[in-house]
């Protein structure tokens, strides 16, 4: 199996967990998929600095410039397993 197909079930697997993990994890999660569908972050920061959870998010997935499309997929779909 691909990493193409392992990042989908992952994914999947993501949103059938038998408990809701903690923010943080959540933000890894949101972040590797970000990296892994999209590259590096192409948006803007929140203009609002009150948004305090899209500024986590823009901020964790800016942490992960630079890093390719196919490492944000295997290391999103370990933290999956991880998570079982």
């Amino acid at each position: 199996m691909n990493i193409q197909e392992q990042f989908d079930q992952a994914v999947a697997r993501s949103k059938t967990l038998s408990e809701k993990p903690g923010n943080d994890v959540l933000l890894q999660l949101y972040s590797l998929y970000k990296q892994a569908t999209e590259g590096d972050v192409n948006i803007d920061p929140p203009s609002n600095m009150f948004d305090f959870v899209a500024k986590a998010k823009y901020n964790a997935w800016e942490s992960l410039k630079g890093k390719t499309k196919e490492s944000a997929m295997m290391d999103y779909v370990e933290l999956v397993q991880k998570l079982k």
